[in-house]
C-alpha cells in the first residue's frame, strides 16, 4: 500500500471477518488475504482479530516484529461489529484513525441502537444519547442516494444473509454534512427474552470526510421522494410501513407530531389500538386488488400515552420488481 500502511476497517458481524475500509477506500467485503499480501502483516492481523473476538479491547503492541494498533467497534449490548486495525513497522507513525461506529436494526421489533462511536460520528450531544430508539429515527439525518429503494426493499424482505453497502450523506447534529459509508449484513437471531426468532441488521458506519469533498456523496438539495412530498397537502404526513409487521420504516419528510414513534425515554412504544389492529391488518391485505388503496380512521398511541385518532389512506409503494412497502398519508381526524 503506497504512502505507508493505512487504517483498515474490518467487519466481524458473523463468520469470516472481511475488510470494508482501507483508509478512505471502501471495498466490498474483501478478504484479509487479498489485501494483506505480506505474510507477517497478515499473521499479525489474524492473531489480533482472534483475540479480540474473545475479548474486545484496545490494543497497542508489537506482534511478530510489527506494531499493531486495534480499536474494536462495539454496540451498547457489547457485541463487536468490527475492528479498526493498523499494522506497520515499529518506526512508522500511524495516520489519524478515521471515525467509525457500530449499529444494528432490530427489524422484527422496529428498533435501532447505535454506539458511543456512532454518536461521536453524528456529533450527538451527551444529553441526547440513547441506547435504543426507533428504527425510523435512523433515517432522520440521512440523505440517501439512488439505492435507497434497494436498501428499504432489503429491510422489508428481511432475508438473513442479505448484505448492503452505500455511500450516503449525514447531516450531523451540529449541522455539518459528512459523507458516510454504510456496510451491513442481516441475521436471524434468537430473542433471549421471548425465545422467538428475530431479524437483525448489523452494520458499521464509516466517516469519509466533509460531504462537499466527496464527489459521490448524495446532495441534500435533491430531496428523496420529491414527487411524493410535492403531493402532500397541508396537515398531511407521509410514512413508509413494513407490510407484514406494520412497523414504521421511515417518515417521508417531517414526522407526525403528537404521535409516539421515537421510543424516547418516558414515552410509550408505537402502537395501533388493539381493538383496531385486526381491521388494519385485513385492510392492508386487500391492497393488491382494486381500487388499490384503503382509507379510514384509526387510533394510535400518542406521546402522552393517550390514543390519537388519525385519518389515513394507505397504498402499496413499489421498492423494486418484487418488493413493496405501504405508503400511508395521514392527518389528524376531525371531530364529528
Amino acid at each position: 500500500m503506497t504512502g505507508g500502511p493505512r487504517w483498515l476497517l474490518i467487519e466481524t458481524f458473523g463468520g469470516v471477518p472481511t475488510i470494508i475500509g482501507i483508509g478512505s477506500r471502501t471495498p466490498a467485503f474483501k478478504s484479509l488475504s487479498d489485501t494483506l499480501r505480506h505474510p507477517g502483516t497478515l499473521t499479525a492481523a489474524q492473531q489480533v482479530l482472534t483475540r479480540l473476538m474473545i475479548e474486545p479491547r484496545e490494543i497497542d503492541e508489537v506482534v511478530g516484529g510489527r506494531r499493531v494498533l486495534a480499536r474494536p467497534l462495539c454496540t451498547f449490548e457489547g457485541r463487536m461489529h468490527g475492528v479498526q486495525l493498523w499494522v506497520g513497522m515499529e518506526s512508522e507513525v500511524p495516520p489519524p484513525r478515521p471515525t467509525a461506529g457500530a449499529w444494528f436494526f432490530n427489524i422484527t421489533g422496529g428498533k435501532a441502537s447505535g454506539s458511543e462511536d456512532l454518536f461521536d460520528l453524528y456529533a450527538v450531544p451527551e444529553r441526547a444519547r440513547r441506547t435504543e430508539t426507533a428504527m425510523a429515527g435512523a433515517f432522520t439525518r440521512l440523505f440517501a442516494g439512488r439505492d435507497q429503494g434497494d436498501a428499504i426493499a432489503k429491510i422489508v424482505s428481511s432475508q438473513p444473509g442479505t448484505e448492503h453497502q452505500a455511500l450516503w450523506t449525514v447531516t450531523r447534529d451540529d449541522g455539518e454534512e459528512r459523507a458516510a459509508h454504510f456496510s451491513c449484513r442481516m441475521y436471524a437471531e434468537k430473542d433471549e427474552v421471548s425465545g422467538g426468532e428475530q431479524v437483525i441488521l448489523r452494520g458499521i458506519t464509516h466517516d469519509l470526510g466533509p460531504a462537499a469533498h466527496v464527489s459521490k456523496a448524495p446532495s441534500p438539495v435533491v430531496l428523496e421522494y420529491r414527487v411524493i412530498e410535492a403531493a402532500a397537502a397541508a396537515g398531511e404526513y407521509r410514512a413508509l410501513l413494513h407490510p407484514r409487521t406494520l412497523s414504521l420504516i421511515r417518515w417521508v419528510a417531517d414526522p407526525m407530531p403528537e404521535v409516539a414513534w421515537e421510543r424516547n425515554v418516558g414515552e410509550p412504544d408505537p402502537q395501533i389500538h388493539p381493538d383496531e389492529l385486526g381491521r388494519v391488518r385485513r385492510a392492508i391485505r386487500t391492497l393488491t386488488g382494486p381500487p388499490g388503496y384503503v382509507a379510514g380512521t384509526v387510533r394510535v398511541r400518542g406521546r402522552d400515552g393517550t390514543w390519537v385518532r388519525i385519518a389515513g389512506k394507505a397504498s402499496l409503494m413499489p421498492l423494486d420488481e418484487a418488493t413493496t412497502a405501504v405508503l400511508v398519508t395521514a392527518s389528524f381526524a376531525k371531530d364529528v
